[in-house]
């Protein structure tokens, strides 16, 4: 029994016409050949070159298809789901000590400003009208 074996000669980056680099990602995307597979047969020197020609002239995107072949157990999706309530829970915990401080300072700053107004006899806060409003919002429009 004999076994022919393929010399393959490695190539130059400048060997790599158009057309047989479109076969090339044609044959890989169909499933005809892997990355390493086909970079094997056709001598390419690199792996790199034919995942490189797929992203320039591919017709999907690999690393959603990788995605795709890699499905979790429902064990590990019910693991991440738990992972990411945890995580929402300890955001929503800081957002809410955070809005605590908020409304303090809003109490405090509210006390701050009654006091100065009534020590030093002077209105801080504006009371403005509505026709005010109204007169200072065409007057921005015409300048």
């Amino acid at each position: 029994m004999k076994i022919n074996k393929v010399a393959h000669v490695k190539r130059t980056q400048r060997d790599y016409s158009l057309s047989f680099k479109l076969q090339v990602v044609t044959e890989v995307e169909k499933g005809e050949l892997s990355i390493t597979g086909a970079a094997r047969k056709y001598g390419i020197q690199s792996e790199s070159t034919v995942s490189n020609w797929l992203r320039k002239f591919g017709t999907f995107d690999r690393d959603y298809q990788i995605q795709l072949q890699m499905k979790k157990t429902p064990e590990q999706r019910i693991m991440e789901l738990e992972q990411r309530i945890k995580l929402l829970e300890k955001q929503k915990a800081n957002l809410e000590k955070q809005v605590e401080v908020a409304d303090e300072k809003v109490i405090l700053f509210d006390m701050m400003i009654d006091i100065a107004e009534k020590e030093f006899n002077i209105p801080i806060r504006k009371k403005s009208l509505p026709e005010q409003s109204s007169n200072m919002s065409m007057n921005g429009q015409d300048q």
